[in-house]
């Protein structure tokens, strides 16, 4: 299972929200591509952006900053927040982003999902962030009627690479993952998941690795920043 370290961005620093509130943030670093550094140096295989600004204007808003971290790592990177059209799409793929989650988009606008994974095989990921199992759009501004395990089946032909999967009750508030409505959304698609929100502690990376289902990756933030889960431990705990 990967293990996939954070760098939410939100005026071109670092920083962890608290269930996703943006009044709510912890600034963790002011210089995002050091950070990635950090976490390329302890041994991680993938790093997790999210542009927080650019998810709630739409449109991708920390470019800079992304563009810095995809900079001064050689490990792919994959990059949800304000990515809602094929040209945001085809320019960040080829600037050098591994792979765009598409969130908002996926419940809007599914074609054009489906079209960019055509077009970028291997690619193009969902993000599918649910309160209480209803997905949240717009930054999570915005909550819909559109349960979380609905949205993943939907995509079960297109063909993306992914599904990341986060409970937003949980995300920054270091009070253990969802395991149990993870795991369930894990055996309802044959897409592979990638479990995001809430991770504080080794026992919780262990936990999602070993809860019965095919959870490809985690994703960490806090607990990485706060020192909670040590992180050159954690990768050699998911690969043992």
């Amino acid at each position: 299972m990967i293990l996939y370290p954070a760098i939410d961005l939100k005026d071109g620093q670092c920083v962890r929200l608290y269930k996703g509130e943006m009044a709510r943030a912890t600034v963790f670093s002011d210089d995002p591509a050091a950070q990635a550094r950090a976490f390329q140096a302890a041994g991680c295989e993938w790093l997790h952006l999210v542009d927080l600004n650019g998810a709630f204007a739409g449109a991708p808003v920390n470019a800079g900053a992304v563009e810095a971290i995809l900079g001064a790592v050689s490990v792919p990177a994959q990059l949800g927040g304000g990515i809602r059209d094929m040209a945001t799409i085809e320019r960040w793929l080829s600037r050098g982003l591994a792979r765009v989650i598409l969130g908002t988009v996926a419940v809007e606008e599914p074609a054009l999902v489906r079209e960019a994974a055509r077009a970028f095989p291997g690619r193009v990921a969902v993000g599918i962030d649910a309160r209480g199992g209803r997905v949240a759009t717009r930054g999570w501004a915005e909550e819909t009627d559109v349960q979380a395990s609905d949205l993943a089946r939907s995509f079960e032909d297109a063909g993306v690479a992914a599904i990341i999967y986060t409970d937003i009750e949980r995300d920054g508030a270091m009070q253990g993952p969802n395991v149990e409505a993870t795991a369930a959304l894990a055996r309802a698609v044959s897409i592979p998941v990638i479990a995001s929100g809430g991770v504080s502690s080794l026992d919780d990376l262990l936990a999602l690795k070993n809860c019965g289902a095919p959870l490809d990756g985690v994703i960490s933030g806090r607990a990485l920043y706060d020192g909670a889960i040590d992180l050159p431990r954690a990768l050699a705990a998911l690969k043992g």
